[in-house]
């Protein structure tokens, strides 16, 4: 079950879907610091270093899925929220440029729950039209990562979409009643934690689990502005891409109220205030420790860590996307084939696209 991977980041959404059954033998990532990441983790997928926009279509591969996250940024909460009018928020076309010309049986696309945002509304509907008019079901949803057995609060929206000519709506997986909290995951690296060299730059070797290393320096009054310690019994905060907005160890107190919109370290326990380390947030996001992140700087390890979809939460909706396929062909290995679709009236087909052929496993 082959597919391609756009914006593929640390290889979060990769790494789910290989657990399900499928292959990612082609990815495209911009980035130059997550580009050893992938590589040593992947090394089996060609790894595309080009911006997108740069890439023409016929220069892909031919694909059964196209899964990606094209950027968050413009949608961000915590961002200038500016959307579709940022030359980022654009980059989503980019993704259903490639959906169009490749044609394959399904895709997934994730971004922020700030593209819910009402200023964004009419981007949002834009965009859901631009998959259906492309030959798509499209399946949408927002999804909290914590009801899919991972040990954070992560709200994220989901595009799905299958072919048309599969007769397949994709439904979103029922959420597990049993959770995943922080004394599930992390509670055993406490104590051989390192804080990074000077400038955070990585202790690399000297770790003795790989990335357990934790950003130093001050924290703005915007961070002290609530709480930012969740206690082992509960799921972390949302694991975010910047080392400086890591939530904090649970080992420590929860922090003390001041006045509004101003904490305090709890007096006396100071010491026990740290951030999470890079290893300990990419454990909360579901990587196995076998999942090493190269950088020489911590910050861009917590911008990988926190940029990914969690691995668990992919690997539950892949596993969906291979039990609908399997519905439509039941007991058959699924191969490519380019054969011609007769009676098109979608602006948007190609003579030849890629399509099924069942072949008896």
């Amino acid at each position: 079950m082959n597919i391609i991977s756009l914006f593929s980041g640390a290889g979060g959404l990769d790494l789910g879907f290989e657990k399900a059954g499928f292959k990612t033998i082609w990815a495209n990532e911009y980035d130059k610091e997550i580009w050893e990441t992938f590589e040593k983790n992947f090394p089996n997928t060609i790894l595309d270093r080009r911006s997108i926009s740069k890439i023409p279509s016929d220069e892909i591969p031919e694909t059964l899925g196209l899964i990606g996250g094209p950027p968050c940024q413009s949608w961000s909460e915590a961002g200038k929220s500016r959307g579709i009018k940022d030359e980022r928020g654009q980059l989503f076309f980019e993704f259903i440029r490639v959906l169009r010309d490749k044609k394959p049986l399904f895709f997934l696309a994730e971004n922020v729950s700030g593209m819910l945002a009402p200023r964004h509304e009419d981007a949002l509907e834009n965009i859901k039209n631009h998959f259906i008019d492309s030959g798509y079901t499209l399946s949408f949803k927002l999804m909290n990562a914590h009801d899919y057995k991972v040990p954070q609060d992560r709200k994220r929206i989901f595009f799905i979409g299958f072919r048309n000519d599969l007769n397949i709506t994709f439904k979103f997986p029922k959420e597990f009643e049993k959770k995943q909290f922080l004394k599930d995951v992390i509670s055993d690296l406490k104590d051989n934690v390192l804080p990074a060299k000077e400038k955070n730059y990585t202790n690399g070797d000297k770790c003795k689990i790989e990335n357990h290393e934790f950003m130093t320096g001050g924290f703005s009054s915007m961070f002290m502005s609530r709480n930012r310690v969740r206690g082992w019994d509960e799921p972390s905060f949302t694991i975010q891409a910047g080392g400086r907005h890591a939530p904090l160890h649970p080992q420590a107190p929860k922090m003390q109220f001041v006045e509004q919109n101003k904490r305090m370290f709890v007096p006396h326990s100071e010491h026990l205030y740290r951030r999470l380390s890079v290893r300990e947030c990419a454990r909360i996001q579901t990587f196995p420790d076998s999942h090493k992140f190269y950088y020489k700087n911590v910050t861009a390890g917590y911008k990988m860590v926190g940029n990914a979809v969690p691995p668990t939460l992919a690997y539950y909706l892949a596993k969906k996307i291979i039990e609908d396929l399997a519905s439509v062909y039941p007991n058959k290995t699924l191969e490519l084939t380019n054969v011609p679709i007769a009676g098109n009236s979608n602006s948007y087909e190609n003579s030849y696209i890629p399509k099924i052929q069942a072949v008896s496993s």
